[in-house]
């Protein structure tokens, strides 16, 4: 049994838990890819793995929201949770500007 480096909640959310594996997050085919590190998140720019093994030899973890054990569709709206406690939303219609990825709330620990 293997835990996994995050936590779905509710319809929309994603929280990182593990700080040795970053998040590869992707959202169908058209969607940009999303790296979240445990301090951080921003668009993935490099090559997507090929398989999860792939993406934990570069201490990634692949998730696709599509796949019908994280939430089964395309999302427009996201929201991240990183380990440091900020809570992030990937607007997916506003991407190419300023909005896409924005802080949505940070919490004090």
């Amino acid at each position: 049994m293997t835990d996994k480096p995050f936590l779905v909640s509710g319809r929309n959310t994603l929280i990182h838990k593990i700080r040795k594996l970053d998040l590869l997050i992707t959202n169908g085919e058209d969607q940009p890819a999303i790296i979240v590190t445990h301090k951080s998140i921003k668009e993935y720019l490099g090559v997507i793995p090929e398989s999860k093994r792939e993406a934990k030899l570069d201490d990634m973890e692949l998730v696709d929201v599509t796949s019908l054990d994280i939430f089964g569709e395309e999302k427009t709206l996201l929201f991240v949770q990183t380990i440091n406690g900020k809570e992030y939303k990937i607007d997916y219609s506003k991407h190419g500007t300023s909005l896409f990825i924005k802080i949505h709330q940070e919490n004090a620990f």
